[in-house]
């Protein structure tokens, strides 16, 4: 059985209602509310509410009024916070998901950035609260899912005129991500939505359906946002087992046909995009339109990754764009192991890759080219004798050792 975990915003999202929810489910209080206090003066009120007839948790954060904070400042404070490398990692992600968001739409450098959507201390113990408690709770092995995010669209006077109460940002955050939206109309004329709650959403589900996926449910978690109590203003948050026997994720496919591009500019293509971050490539001579020869490129990519990856296919062939379809896959679990072999009197590490499903038997063992070639070409031996012993001596260390051994 593979654990998941599925976030229901059906009355919207905001972080403070998403670490609400993972207190209510069972995250560490102390452990959270540490790292949500990392970065200085706030002071952060986990209590108990009721709402509508429902128990739920709530998080209230006091921090400085603070006109808003450079996107510099704001890394500096999270690498500085003294938390476990994984809690920092995921928030300045997801700093950077925002980020990148607020840089297109404000046409400014990140490093010229001052964040107006998420100025706060209060934004920065949301986010840091939210990761802490993820990893708290184990659901970085976990399939994690979401239904749609339901909003309502408002409209309110500043001083531009009438404007929309649903961020610009909010919807680039939206666009890089596998998350859907479901428009409702209701009583509330404000936002039910902010930007942090949908960057954390957005950074770690691995897919967002209407329906909830096909599982046994173990615990439920409810957190309240700390506005609007005349509705149900509700995160649910659900933990679960499916009987999945592979993770599934999403990622970009992204395509593109040329026909005037040279064999040698097309093998460097290659390597430029996989620096740039895609998953894989592949490039098939076709035949064009008028009989011209030519050349469908194909990239498998991150959806947060597809926009970079467009521009350095257009500046690369000349290409007017890609084509870009989201897709569904399948896959196994990984790891890399180090493995030690001895040719004659040497002794090398050459990493091997192992794949196994959910629960835990493995499936397949590789070793890494790269390792297996440098290796070979240090030792005067072949790379196929090289890769042979690796995945001979890897298959020997694993046999009988089961899944949580390998901590995958």
């Amino acid at each position: 059985m593979m654990k998941a975990v599925v976030f229901n915003p059906f009355s919207g999202v905001s972080g403070d209602m998403i670490v609400a929810s993972l207190l209510d489910i069972g995250a560490n209080k102390k452990f959270v509310k540490d790292a949500m206090t990392s970065i200085g003066d706030v002071d952060v009120k986990i209590s108990k509410a009721n709402n509508l007839g429902i128990s739920a948790t709530k998080v209230k954060v006091k921090s400085p009024k603070d006109p808003g904070m450079s996107y510099k400042k704001i890394i500096k404070m999270i690498k500085e916070s003294g938390l476990e490398d994984a809690v920092i990692e995921d928030s300045i992600s997801i700093y950077e998901r925002i980020s990148d968001a607020e840089s297109k739409v404000h046409e400014t450098p990140k490093d010229r950035l001052r964040f107006q959507n998420v100025r706060g201390f209060d934004a920065i113990a949301d986010v840091m609260g939210a990761c802490a408690a993820f990893h708290n709770l184990g659901f970085d092995k976990c399939e994690i899912y979401s239904t749609p995010i339901c909003m309502e669209e408002r409209f309110t006077n500043t001083t531009s005129g009438r404007s929309s109460i649903i961020s610009p940002i909010i919807i680039e955050i939206l666009r890089d991500s596998c998350l859907n939206i479901k428009y409702q109309c209701g009583p509330v004329m404000q936002e039910t939505i902010n930007t942090t709650g949908v960057a954390i959403l957005a950074h770690f589900i691995n897919e967002c359906n209407i329906f909830f996926p096909k599982m046994s449910i173990n615990r439920v978690g409810y957190g309240e946002m700390a506005r609007h109590p005349e509705i149900q203003n509700l995160l649910r948050t659900v933990i679960g087992e499916t009987d999945e026997m592979l993770i599934s994720d999403r990622i970009d496919v992204l395509e593109t046909n040329v026909d005037d591009v040279t064999g040698k500019a097309l093998g460097n293509l290659i390597q430029e995009l996989m620096i740039s971050g895609a998953k894989d490539v592949a490039i098939t001579p076709a035949i064009m339109k008028k009989g011209r020869p030519g050349h469908i490129i194909q990239v498998m990519a991150h959806p947060v990754d597809t926009n970079r990856i467009t521009r350095k296919i257009v500046r690369e062939t000349g290409s007017l764009g890609t084509r870009v379809v989201p897709v569904k896959r399948l896959i196994t679990e990984r790891k890399m192991i180090p493995t030690m072999i001895n040719i004659g009197r040497n002794r090398r590490e050459v990493n091997v890759k192992i794949a196994t499903d959910t629960m835990g038997s493995i499936l397949n063992v590789s070793a890494e080219f790269e390792d297996c070639k440098k290796v070979a070409e240090e030792l005067g031996v072949s790379v196929k004798e090289v890769i042979r012993m690796a995945e001979g001596i890897a298959w020997s260390m694993l046999s009988g050792i089961e899944k949580k051994d390998l901590h995958l």
